[in-house]
Protein backbone atom coordinates (compact mmCIF):
# COMPACT_ATOMS: atom_id res chain seq x y z
CA UNK A 1 0.00 0.00 0.00
CA UNK A 2 1.70 3.43 -1.08
CA UNK A 3 1.76 6.42 1.77
CA UNK A 4 -1.16 8.48 -0.07
CA UNK A 5 -3.25 5.17 0.73
CA UNK A 6 -4.34 2.50 -1.39
CA UNK A 7 -5.58 2.28 -5.18
CA UNK A 8 -8.67 0.63 -4.67
CA UNK A 9 -11.47 0.17 -2.14
CA UNK A 10 -13.55 -2.53 -2.63
CA UNK A 11 -16.83 -2.15 -1.67
CA UNK A 12 -19.07 -4.69 -0.78
CA UNK A 13 -23.02 -4.06 -0.35
CA UNK A 14 -23.69 -7.57 1.31
CA UNK A 15 -27.15 -6.64 2.00
CA UNK A 16 -28.37 -9.41 -0.43
CA UNK A 17 -25.97 -11.79 1.28
CA UNK A 18 -27.61 -15.00 2.19
CA UNK A 19 -25.27 -16.01 5.30
CA UNK A 20 -21.53 -15.83 6.17
CA UNK A 21 -20.35 -18.16 4.04
CA UNK A 22 -21.44 -16.84 0.65
CA UNK A 23 -19.87 -13.44 2.17
CA UNK A 24 -16.62 -15.42 2.97
CA UNK A 25 -16.00 -16.17 -0.61
CA UNK A 26 -16.31 -12.62 -2.01
CA UNK A 27 -14.09 -11.69 1.01
CA UNK A 28 -11.57 -14.61 0.03
CA UNK A 29 -11.73 -13.59 -3.67
CA UNK A 30 -10.48 -10.25 -2.87
CA UNK A 31 -7.62 -11.20 0.06
CA UNK A 32 -6.63 -13.28 -3.29
CA UNK A 33 -5.68 -10.81 -5.07
CA UNK A 34 -2.23 -10.90 -6.90
CA UNK A 35 -2.45 -6.53 -6.42
CA UNK A 36 -2.15 -6.13 -2.99
CA UNK A 37 -2.75 -2.25 -2.94
CA UNK A 38 -6.27 -2.52 -1.69
CA UNK A 39 -8.80 -1.57 1.29
CA UNK A 40 -12.14 -3.95 1.36
CA UNK A 41 -15.36 -2.22 3.28
CA UNK A 42 -18.58 -4.78 3.85
CA UNK A 43 -21.51 -2.89 3.99
CA UNK A 44 -25.12 -3.76 5.70
CA UNK A 45 -24.60 -7.86 5.84
CA UNK A 46 -28.23 -8.89 7.02
CA UNK A 47 -27.81 -11.09 10.46
CA UNK A 48 -24.43 -11.22 10.28
CA UNK A 49 -22.60 -9.61 13.85
CA UNK A 50 -20.14 -7.15 14.13
CA UNK A 51 -17.81 -10.21 15.69
CA UNK A 52 -18.31 -12.42 12.20
CA UNK A 53 -17.60 -9.49 10.06
CA UNK A 54 -14.18 -9.51 11.75
CA UNK A 55 -13.68 -13.33 11.80
CA UNK A 56 -14.19 -12.76 7.66
CA UNK A 57 -11.05 -11.05 7.62
CA UNK A 58 -9.14 -13.35 9.52
CA UNK A 59 -7.13 -10.74 11.01
CA UNK A 60 -6.29 -8.98 8.14
CA UNK A 61 -6.10 -5.23 8.90
CA UNK A 62 -7.02 -3.96 4.79
CA UNK A 63 -11.08 -5.59 5.72
CA UNK A 64 -13.56 -3.58 7.52
CA UNK A 65 -16.84 -4.15 8.06
CA UNK A 66 -20.16 -2.53 9.06
CA UNK A 67 -22.85 -4.71 10.83
CA UNK A 68 -26.21 -4.74 9.10
CA UNK A 69 -28.12 -2.01 8.46
CA UNK A 70 -31.77 -1.40 9.68
CA UNK A 71 -34.05 -0.47 6.72
CA UNK A 72 -33.94 2.86 5.15
CA UNK A 73 -29.68 3.18 6.97
CA UNK A 74 -28.22 0.97 3.64
CA UNK A 75 -27.72 4.27 1.54
CA UNK A 76 -26.38 6.11 4.53
CA UNK A 77 -23.98 3.16 5.39
CA UNK A 78 -22.57 3.06 1.38
CA UNK A 79 -22.11 7.15 1.54
CA UNK A 80 -20.56 6.93 4.58
CA UNK A 81 -18.08 4.41 3.27
CA UNK A 82 -17.92 5.85 0.03
CA UNK A 83 -16.63 9.38 2.06
CA UNK A 84 -14.19 7.86 4.30
CA UNK A 85 -12.82 5.57 1.79
CA UNK A 86 -8.75 5.73 1.33
CA UNK A 87 -8.79 4.32 -2.47
CA UNK A 88 -8.05 6.39 -5.65
CA UNK A 89 -10.61 3.96 -7.07
CA UNK A 90 -13.94 1.88 -5.98
CA UNK A 91 -14.55 -1.01 -6.92
CA UNK A 92 -18.13 -2.36 -6.56
CA UNK A 93 -18.19 -6.10 -5.38
CA UNK A 94 -21.61 -8.38 -4.67
CA UNK A 95 -21.49 -11.06 -2.01
CA UNK A 96 -22.11 -13.98 -4.73
CA UNK A 97 -19.28 -12.30 -6.44
CA UNK A 98 -15.92 -13.34 -7.07
CA UNK A 99 -12.95 -11.29 -8.48
CA UNK A 100 -10.37 -13.52 -10.52
CA UNK A 101 -7.00 -13.41 -8.55
CA UNK A 102 -5.72 -11.03 -11.08
CA UNK A 103 -8.34 -8.80 -11.27
CA UNK A 104 -7.06 -5.81 -9.66
CA UNK A 105 -3.72 -5.58 -10.87
CA UNK A 106 -4.95 -5.85 -14.58
CA UNK A 107 -7.46 -3.20 -13.92
CA UNK A 108 -4.76 -1.28 -12.37
CA UNK A 109 -2.95 -1.26 -15.84
CA UNK A 110 -5.90 0.37 -17.38
CA UNK A 111 -6.15 3.50 -14.94
CA UNK A 112 -3.66 5.63 -16.35
CA UNK A 113 -4.15 9.48 -17.20
CA UNK A 114 -7.83 10.37 -16.75
CA UNK A 115 -10.10 7.59 -16.78
CA UNK A 116 -12.75 7.56 -14.36
CA UNK A 117 -14.72 4.89 -15.41
CA UNK A 118 -13.27 1.17 -15.97
CA UNK A 119 -15.15 -2.39 -16.43
CA UNK A 120 -14.41 -5.53 -17.76
CA UNK A 121 -15.95 -8.52 -18.84
CA UNK A 122 -17.57 -11.43 -16.72
CA UNK A 123 -19.15 -14.84 -16.39
CA UNK A 124 -21.59 -16.80 -14.40
CA UNK A 125 -21.27 -20.14 -13.39
CA UNK A 126 -24.21 -21.74 -13.89
CA UNK A 127 -25.11 -25.60 -12.72
CA UNK A 128 -22.14 -27.63 -12.59
CA UNK A 129 -22.99 -29.66 -15.66
CA UNK A 130 -23.11 -26.09 -18.07
CA UNK A 131 -20.41 -24.22 -18.95
CA UNK A 132 -20.67 -20.66 -17.58
CA UNK A 133 -21.88 -17.70 -19.66
CA UNK A 134 -19.44 -15.30 -20.33
CA UNK A 135 -20.61 -11.56 -21.25
CA UNK A 136 -17.62 -9.85 -23.48
CA UNK A 137 -19.15 -6.62 -22.72
CA UNK A 138 -18.94 -3.62 -25.78
CA UNK A 139 -16.86 -0.40 -25.81
CA UNK A 140 -18.23 2.39 -23.84
CA UNK A 141 -21.78 2.54 -25.03
CA UNK A 142 -24.11 5.88 -23.59
CA UNK A 143 -26.85 4.80 -25.74
CA UNK A 144 -26.73 0.98 -24.38
CA UNK A 145 -26.42 2.40 -20.71
CA UNK A 146 -29.51 3.69 -21.40
CA UNK A 147 -31.19 0.83 -22.21
CA UNK A 148 -30.03 -1.66 -19.47
CA UNK A 149 -26.60 -1.66 -17.12
CA UNK A 150 -24.67 -3.61 -18.86
CA UNK A 151 -21.62 -2.41 -17.16
CA UNK A 152 -21.85 -5.82 -14.40
CA UNK A 153 -19.22 -6.87 -12.96
CA UNK A 154 -16.47 -5.87 -12.47
CA UNK A 155 -16.92 -1.85 -12.44
CA UNK A 156 -14.53 0.73 -11.05
CA UNK A 157 -15.39 4.34 -10.60
CA UNK A 158 -13.14 7.33 -9.63
CA UNK A 159 -13.91 8.18 -5.62
CA UNK A 160 -13.23 11.87 -6.32
CA UNK A 161 -15.66 12.06 -9.04
CA UNK A 162 -18.20 9.70 -7.06
CA UNK A 163 -17.84 12.01 -3.89
CA UNK A 164 -18.36 14.98 -6.02
CA UNK A 165 -22.06 13.41 -7.20
CA UNK A 166 -22.97 12.89 -3.72
CA UNK A 167 -22.78 9.45 -3.96
CA UNK A 168 -25.70 7.29 -4.07
CA UNK A 169 -28.97 9.38 -3.59
CA UNK A 170 -32.07 8.24 -1.84
CA UNK A 171 -34.92 8.70 -4.07
CA UNK A 172 -33.61 6.67 -6.23
CA UNK A 173 -32.21 3.91 -3.99
CA UNK A 174 -34.22 0.61 -5.65
CA UNK A 175 -32.33 1.58 -8.47
CA UNK A 176 -28.55 3.18 -7.27
CA UNK A 177 -26.45 1.31 -8.96
CA UNK A 178 -28.05 2.16 -12.39
CA UNK A 179 -28.50 6.08 -11.45
CA UNK A 180 -24.95 6.15 -10.14
CA UNK A 181 -23.40 4.83 -13.64
CA UNK A 182 -25.41 7.13 -15.44
CA UNK A 183 -24.45 9.85 -13.73
CA UNK A 184 -20.34 9.12 -13.61
CA UNK A 185 -20.68 8.07 -17.14
CA UNK A 186 -22.02 12.18 -18.13
CA UNK A 187 -19.14 13.55 -16.05
CA UNK A 188 -15.77 10.69 -16.91
CA UNK A 189 -13.67 12.22 -18.63
CA UNK A 190 -12.36 8.84 -20.03
CA UNK A 191 -14.41 5.56 -19.86
CA UNK A 192 -12.77 2.07 -20.33
CA UNK A 193 -13.59 -1.27 -20.99
CA UNK A 194 -11.08 -3.93 -20.56
CA UNK A 195 -11.95 -7.06 -22.66
CA UNK A 196 -11.36 -10.05 -20.53
CA UNK A 197 -13.43 -11.81 -17.77
CA UNK A 198 -11.88 -10.70 -14.38
CA UNK A 199 -14.93 -11.35 -12.43
CA UNK A 200 -17.90 -14.31 -11.78
CA UNK A 201 -20.87 -14.42 -10.27
CA UNK A 202 -22.04 -17.82 -8.55
CA UNK A 203 -25.58 -18.98 -9.99
CA UNK A 204 -26.96 -18.10 -13.63
CA UNK A 205 -26.68 -14.20 -15.27
CA UNK A 206 -29.43 -12.17 -14.57
CA UNK A 207 -32.69 -12.40 -16.42
CA UNK A 208 -32.10 -9.36 -17.55
CA UNK A 209 -29.24 -11.13 -19.48
CA UNK A 210 -31.37 -14.75 -20.49
CA UNK A 211 -30.75 -15.12 -24.29
CA UNK A 212 -34.27 -16.18 -24.27
CA UNK A 213 -37.18 -14.87 -25.97
CA UNK A 214 -38.96 -11.31 -25.32
CA UNK A 215 -41.98 -12.23 -22.18
CA UNK A 216 -45.19 -12.80 -23.24
CA UNK A 217 -47.86 -10.20 -22.33
CA UNK A 218 -48.84 -11.78 -19.48
CA UNK A 219 -45.24 -12.68 -17.99
CA UNK A 220 -44.87 -8.85 -18.76
CA UNK A 221 -47.45 -7.67 -16.51
CA UNK A 222 -46.24 -9.87 -13.75
CA UNK A 223 -42.84 -8.51 -14.36
CA UNK A 224 -43.36 -4.99 -14.52
CA UNK A 225 -44.57 -5.06 -10.73
CA UNK A 226 -40.73 -5.54 -10.20
CA UNK A 227 -40.06 -2.56 -8.03
CA UNK A 228 -36.79 -1.96 -9.24
CA UNK A 229 -37.37 -2.32 -12.85
CA UNK A 230 -39.89 0.25 -12.76
CA UNK A 231 -37.11 2.44 -10.02
CA UNK A 232 -34.40 1.87 -13.24
CA UNK A 233 -36.84 3.57 -15.59
CA UNK A 234 -37.44 6.34 -13.45
CA UNK A 235 -33.47 6.73 -13.30
CA UNK A 236 -33.16 6.44 -17.04
CA UNK A 237 -35.72 9.30 -17.36
CA UNK A 238 -34.26 11.35 -14.22
CA UNK A 239 -31.01 11.08 -17.06
CA UNK A 240 -32.91 11.81 -20.13
CA UNK A 241 -34.22 15.15 -18.46
CA UNK A 242 -30.72 16.21 -16.99
CA UNK A 243 -28.62 15.75 -20.50
CA UNK A 244 -31.30 17.73 -22.09
CA UNK A 245 -32.40 14.51 -24.31
CA UNK A 246 -36.27 14.95 -25.51
CA UNK A 247 -37.72 11.59 -24.37
CA UNK A 248 -39.74 9.82 -23.29
CA UNK A 249 -38.25 6.04 -20.76
CA UNK A 250 -40.73 2.86 -20.97
CA UNK A 251 -40.32 -0.62 -19.85
CA UNK A 252 -38.74 -2.61 -22.46
CA UNK A 253 -39.15 -5.88 -24.08
CA UNK A 254 -37.44 -7.46 -21.43
CA UNK A 255 -36.50 -7.45 -17.29
CA UNK A 256 -34.34 -4.34 -16.90
CA UNK A 257 -34.46 -2.87 -20.04
CA UNK A 258 -35.69 0.39 -21.20
CA UNK A 259 -37.07 1.77 -24.53
CA UNK A 260 -35.91 5.20 -24.95
CA UNK A 261 -38.92 7.31 -27.06
CA UNK A 262 -37.46 10.83 -28.40
CA UNK A 263 -39.23 13.59 -30.38
CA UNK A 264 -37.51 15.38 -33.05
CA UNK A 265 -37.89 18.81 -33.99
CA UNK A 266 -40.26 19.22 -36.13
CA UNK A 267 -39.07 22.56 -37.70
CA UNK A 268 -35.87 20.53 -39.22
CA UNK A 269 -36.52 19.47 -42.65
CA UNK A 270 -35.83 16.03 -43.49
CA UNK A 271 -34.88 14.84 -46.90
CA UNK A 272 -35.22 11.22 -47.50
CA UNK A 273 -33.28 9.76 -50.74
CA UNK A 274 -34.96 6.65 -52.03
CA UNK A 275 -32.68 5.11 -55.44
CA UNK A 276 -34.73 3.00 -57.56
CA UNK A 277 -35.49 1.38 -60.84
CA UNK A 278 -39.44 1.11 -60.33
CA UNK A 279 -38.51 -2.37 -59.62
CA UNK A 280 -42.22 -4.71 -59.10
CA UNK A 281 -42.37 -7.78 -57.08
CA UNK A 282 -44.18 -9.60 -55.41
CA UNK A 283 -44.61 -9.87 -51.34
CA UNK A 284 -47.11 -11.64 -49.14
CA UNK A 285 -48.79 -12.85 -52.03
CA UNK A 286 -49.70 -9.40 -53.69
CA UNK A 287 -47.57 -7.65 -56.47
CA UNK A 288 -46.14 -4.75 -55.93
CA UNK A 289 -44.14 -1.82 -57.30
CA UNK A 290 -41.39 -1.41 -54.27
CA UNK A 291 -40.74 2.55 -54.30
CA UNK A 292 -44.44 3.85 -54.33
CA UNK A 293 -45.13 1.32 -51.37
CA UNK A 294 -42.33 2.43 -50.18
CA UNK A 295 -43.53 6.57 -49.86
CA UNK A 296 -46.53 5.60 -49.18
CA UNK A 297 -45.45 4.15 -46.11
CA UNK A 298 -43.27 7.26 -45.62
CA UNK A 299 -45.77 9.09 -45.86
CA UNK A 300 -48.49 7.12 -43.88
CA UNK A 301 -46.16 6.48 -40.58
CA UNK A 302 -43.25 8.64 -41.06
CA UNK A 303 -44.19 11.23 -38.43
CA UNK A 304 -42.53 14.20 -39.52
CA UNK A 305 -44.28 17.08 -41.01
CA UNK A 306 -41.31 18.94 -42.50
CA UNK A 307 -40.27 16.50 -45.34
CA UNK A 308 -38.51 16.38 -48.74
CA UNK A 309 -38.56 12.85 -50.60
CA UNK A 310 -35.84 12.78 -53.55
CA UNK A 311 -36.47 9.84 -55.80
CA UNK A 312 -33.36 9.38 -58.03
CA UNK A 313 -34.31 7.02 -60.95
CA UNK A 314 -32.99 5.33 -63.20
CA UNK A 315 -33.95 5.71 -67.16
CA UNK A 316 -35.42 2.28 -67.39
CA UNK A 317 -38.10 3.31 -64.56
CA UNK A 318 -41.81 3.15 -66.23
CA UNK A 319 -43.32 6.40 -66.19
CA UNK A 320 -46.29 5.24 -64.71
CA UNK A 321 -44.53 4.49 -61.58
CA UNK A 322 -42.94 8.07 -61.84
CA UNK A 323 -46.80 9.38 -62.39
CA UNK A 324 -48.03 7.49 -59.11
CA UNK A 325 -45.03 8.92 -57.36
CA UNK A 326 -46.25 12.70 -58.29
CA UNK A 327 -49.65 11.50 -57.17
CA UNK A 328 -48.80 10.43 -53.58
CA UNK A 329 -45.87 12.79 -52.82
CA UNK A 330 -47.03 15.62 -54.63
CA UNK A 331 -45.44 18.97 -53.17
CA UNK A 332 -43.40 16.69 -51.15
CA UNK A 333 -41.42 15.31 -53.90
CA UNK A 334 -38.09 15.38 -55.93
CA UNK A 335 -37.05 13.31 -58.89
CA UNK A 336 -33.69 13.25 -59.98
CA UNK A 337 -33.00 11.21 -63.46
CA UNK A 338 -29.61 8.88 -62.98
CA UNK A 339 -28.09 7.95 -66.41
CA UNK A 340 -24.62 5.34 -66.78
CA UNK A 341 -23.84 1.72 -65.25
CA UNK A 342 -25.60 1.25 -61.50
CA UNK A 343 -23.89 2.33 -58.49
CA UNK A 344 -25.61 2.67 -55.60
CA UNK A 345 -22.94 5.07 -54.46
CA UNK A 346 -23.56 7.43 -57.19
CA UNK A 347 -26.91 7.59 -56.86
CA UNK A 348 -27.29 8.48 -53.02
CA UNK A 349 -24.40 10.87 -53.55
CA UNK A 350 -26.81 12.48 -56.48
CA UNK A 351 -29.67 12.19 -54.04
CA UNK A 352 -27.79 13.68 -51.54
CA UNK A 353 -26.73 16.99 -53.65
CA UNK A 354 -30.52 17.04 -55.18
CA UNK A 355 -31.49 17.30 -51.43
CA UNK A 356 -31.75 20.62 -48.97
CA UNK A 357 -32.65 19.43 -46.04
CA UNK A 358 -30.32 19.70 -42.66
CA UNK A 359 -30.64 16.04 -41.90
CA UNK A 360 -30.97 13.43 -44.50
CA UNK A 361 -32.24 9.42 -44.36
CA UNK A 362 -30.97 7.24 -46.81
CA UNK A 363 -33.47 4.26 -48.01
CA UNK A 364 -33.90 1.17 -50.15
CA UNK A 365 -37.04 1.36 -52.03
CA UNK A 366 -37.54 -2.22 -51.19
CA UNK A 367 -38.97 -1.24 -47.51
CA UNK A 368 -42.20 -0.90 -45.66
CA UNK A 369 -42.42 0.94 -42.19
CA UNK A 370 -44.01 -0.99 -39.49
CA UNK A 371 -43.32 1.49 -36.40
CA UNK A 372 -45.51 4.76 -36.26
CA UNK A 373 -43.67 8.08 -36.43
CA UNK A 374 -40.84 5.96 -37.46
CA UNK A 375 -38.90 9.26 -38.95
CA UNK A 376 -38.93 10.69 -36.04
CA UNK A 377 -37.27 8.64 -33.91
CA UNK A 378 -34.59 7.88 -36.24
CA UNK A 379 -33.70 11.34 -37.46
CA UNK A 380 -34.18 12.59 -33.07
CA UNK A 381 -30.61 10.90 -31.59
CA UNK A 382 -28.97 13.20 -34.65
CA UNK A 383 -29.73 16.51 -32.47
CA UNK A 384 -27.53 15.11 -29.75
CA UNK A 385 -23.82 15.79 -29.37
CA UNK A 386 -21.90 12.74 -30.37
CA UNK A 387 -24.23 11.11 -32.56
CA UNK A 388 -23.27 10.30 -36.17
CA UNK A 389 -25.60 8.05 -37.62
CA UNK A 390 -28.52 6.47 -37.15
CA UNK A 391 -30.17 3.17 -38.40
CA UNK A 392 -33.56 0.49 -38.09
CA UNK A 393 -33.71 -2.78 -37.22
CA UNK A 394 -34.79 -4.39 -40.80
CA UNK A 395 -36.83 -7.62 -40.83
CA UNK A 396 -37.20 -9.70 -43.59
CA UNK A 397 -41.19 -10.47 -45.18
CA UNK A 398 -41.46 -13.47 -42.54
CA UNK A 399 -40.62 -11.45 -40.16
CA UNK A 400 -37.14 -12.83 -38.91
CA UNK A 401 -34.47 -10.45 -38.48
CA UNK A 402 -32.20 -8.62 -41.57
CA UNK A 403 -30.23 -6.48 -39.96
CA UNK A 404 -29.43 -5.98 -36.41
CA UNK A 405 -26.21 -3.30 -37.27
CA UNK A 406 -23.29 -4.70 -38.80
CA UNK A 407 -20.02 -6.46 -36.78
CA UNK A 408 -16.83 -5.84 -38.60
CA UNK A 409 -14.71 -9.04 -37.31
CA UNK A 410 -11.45 -10.33 -38.74
CA UNK A 411 -11.84 -8.81 -41.81
CA UNK A 412 -15.38 -9.82 -42.28
CA UNK A 413 -18.52 -7.65 -42.39
CA UNK A 414 -22.06 -8.80 -41.94
CA UNK A 415 -25.67 -8.04 -40.16
CA UNK A 416 -25.63 -8.96 -36.93
CA UNK A 417 -28.72 -11.42 -36.03
CA UNK A 418 -29.15 -12.06 -39.24
CA UNK A 419 -32.10 -14.41 -39.65
CA UNK A 420 -33.23 -14.00 -35.91
CA UNK A 421 -36.57 -14.93 -34.63
CA UNK A 422 -38.22 -11.33 -33.83
CA UNK A 423 -39.26 -12.80 -30.59
CA UNK A 424 -35.65 -13.20 -29.39
CA UNK A 425 -34.19 -10.93 -27.07
CA UNK A 426 -30.42 -11.55 -28.58
CA UNK A 427 -27.61 -12.91 -25.73
CA UNK A 428 -27.70 -10.29 -23.03
CA UNK A 429 -31.01 -8.31 -24.51
CA UNK A 430 -28.92 -7.08 -27.32
CA UNK A 431 -32.06 -7.15 -29.74
CA UNK A 432 -34.19 -5.27 -27.14
CA UNK A 433 -32.33 -2.37 -26.49
CA UNK A 434 -30.82 1.14 -28.67
CA UNK A 435 -26.96 0.70 -28.85
CA UNK A 436 -24.14 1.82 -30.54
CA UNK A 437 -22.50 0.12 -33.34
CA UNK A 438 -20.00 -0.55 -35.58
CA UNK A 439 -21.59 -0.14 -38.61
CA UNK A 440 -25.09 0.58 -40.27
CA UNK A 441 -27.00 -0.71 -43.83
CA UNK A 442 -27.35 2.00 -46.02
CA UNK A 443 -31.12 0.26 -46.63
CA UNK A 444 -31.96 2.83 -43.77
CA UNK A 445 -29.55 5.17 -42.35
CA UNK A 446 -30.07 8.93 -40.78
CA UNK A 447 -27.54 11.40 -40.25
CA UNK A 448 -26.43 15.32 -40.31
CA UNK A 449 -25.83 17.18 -43.87
CA UNK A 450 -22.78 18.35 -42.50
CA UNK A 451 -21.97 14.87 -41.45
CA UNK A 452 -22.18 13.39 -44.89
CA UNK A 453 -19.87 16.57 -46.21
CA UNK A 454 -17.77 15.65 -43.72
CA UNK A 455 -16.76 12.45 -44.79
CA UNK A 456 -17.24 13.14 -48.58
CA UNK A 457 -20.63 11.10 -49.17
CA UNK A 458 -20.82 7.79 -50.33
CA UNK A 459 -17.60 6.24 -52.27
CA UNK A 460 -18.64 5.65 -56.02
CA UNK A 461 -15.27 3.05 -56.07
CA UNK A 462 -17.72 0.84 -54.29
CA UNK A 463 -20.79 0.50 -56.99
CA UNK A 464 -22.50 -2.64 -55.22
CA UNK A 465 -20.74 -3.95 -51.86
CA UNK A 466 -19.40 -2.43 -48.92
CA UNK A 467 -20.26 1.15 -49.83
CA UNK A 468 -22.08 1.36 -46.43
CA UNK A 469 -19.29 -0.34 -44.72
CA UNK A 470 -16.91 2.28 -46.07
CA UNK A 471 -19.28 5.13 -44.82
CA UNK A 472 -20.39 3.80 -41.22
CA UNK A 473 -16.34 4.08 -40.89
CA UNK A 474 -15.76 7.08 -42.56
CA UNK A 475 -18.21 8.50 -39.73
CA UNK A 476 -16.95 6.67 -36.98
CA UNK A 477 -13.49 7.96 -37.90
CA UNK A 478 -14.66 11.33 -37.39
CA UNK A 479 -15.55 10.53 -34.39
CA UNK A 480 -18.97 9.92 -34.72
CA UNK A 481 -21.40 7.25 -32.40
CA UNK A 482 -23.72 4.93 -35.06
CA UNK A 483 -26.77 4.24 -33.45
CA UNK A 484 -29.21 1.17 -34.55
CA UNK A 485 -32.50 1.84 -32.93
CA UNK A 486 -33.95 -1.29 -31.74
CA UNK A 487 -38.05 -0.28 -31.86
CA UNK A 488 -37.55 1.73 -35.43
CA UNK A 489 -38.54 -1.38 -37.47
CA UNK A 490 -39.14 -1.54 -41.04
CA UNK A 491 -39.70 -4.65 -43.61
CA UNK A 492 -36.86 -4.78 -45.67
CA UNK A 493 -38.11 -7.09 -48.87
CA UNK A 494 -34.53 -8.55 -49.97
CA UNK A 495 -34.74 -12.54 -50.79
CA UNK A 496 -33.82 -14.20 -47.52
CA UNK A 497 -31.81 -16.97 -49.97
CA UNK A 498 -30.22 -13.71 -51.87
CA UNK A 499 -26.09 -14.28 -51.68
CA UNK A 500 -25.32 -11.50 -53.07
CA UNK A 501 -21.91 -11.65 -55.19
CA UNK A 502 -18.76 -10.17 -53.57
CA UNK A 503 -15.73 -9.67 -55.96
CA UNK A 504 -12.27 -9.79 -54.56
CA UNK A 505 -11.17 -6.98 -55.77
CA UNK A 506 -14.30 -5.14 -53.62
CA UNK A 507 -12.63 -6.77 -50.77
CA UNK A 508 -9.48 -5.67 -51.05
CA UNK A 509 -10.40 -2.55 -51.70
CA UNK A 510 -12.44 -2.30 -48.45
CA UNK A 511 -9.50 -4.14 -46.53
CA UNK A 512 -6.88 -1.51 -48.00
CA UNK A 513 -8.92 1.36 -47.05
CA UNK A 514 -10.08 0.18 -43.45
CA UNK A 515 -7.89 -1.84 -41.27
CA UNK A 516 -10.30 -4.33 -39.67
CA UNK A 517 -8.40 -7.35 -37.98
CA UNK A 518 -9.48 -7.47 -34.71
CA UNK A 519 -13.07 -8.36 -33.28
CA UNK A 520 -15.67 -6.17 -33.07
CA UNK A 521 -15.55 -3.37 -30.35
CA UNK A 522 -19.92 -3.34 -29.91
CA UNK A 523 -20.45 -6.83 -30.24
CA UNK A 524 -17.60 -8.95 -29.37
CA UNK A 525 -19.25 -12.13 -28.12
CA UNK A 526 -21.46 -12.64 -31.89
CA UNK A 527 -20.07 -15.19 -34.43
CA UNK A 528 -21.78 -15.37 -38.04
CA UNK A 529 -24.06 -18.10 -39.25
CA UNK A 530 -22.67 -19.34 -42.61
CA UNK A 531 -19.27 -17.11 -42.57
Amino acid sequence: MSETGPTFTVLLDATRAAGTQTLRGAVESVRAQSDDDWELVVVGAPGVSAEELRALGAGDPRVAGRPSAAAGEVLEQLNEAITQASGTFLVLLDPDGRLVPTALATLRDDLAGDVDLLYADEEWAGPEDDAPTVFCKPVWSPERLRGHLYTGRPVVLRTELVRELGGYRPQHEQAREHDLILRVGERARDVVHVPQVLHTTLGPGPARFSPDRVASDEAVGVERDDASWRAGRAVVQDHLDRSGILATASLGKAPGTYRIIRRADPEVLVSVVIPTRGGQGLVWGQARCFVVEAVASLLERGGHPNLEIVVVYDDVTPQYVLDELERLAGRFLTLVLFEGPFNFSAKCNMGFLASSGDVVVMLNDDVEALTEGFLEQLVAPLAEPGVGMTGARLLYADGTVQHGGHIYDQHRFFHGFLGADPQDRGPFSELCVNREASGLTAACVAFTRETYEDVGGMCELLPVNFNDVDFSLKVRHQGGRLLWLADVELYHFESRTRVPQVHQWEVDLITGRWRVDTGDSYLPAIEPEGH
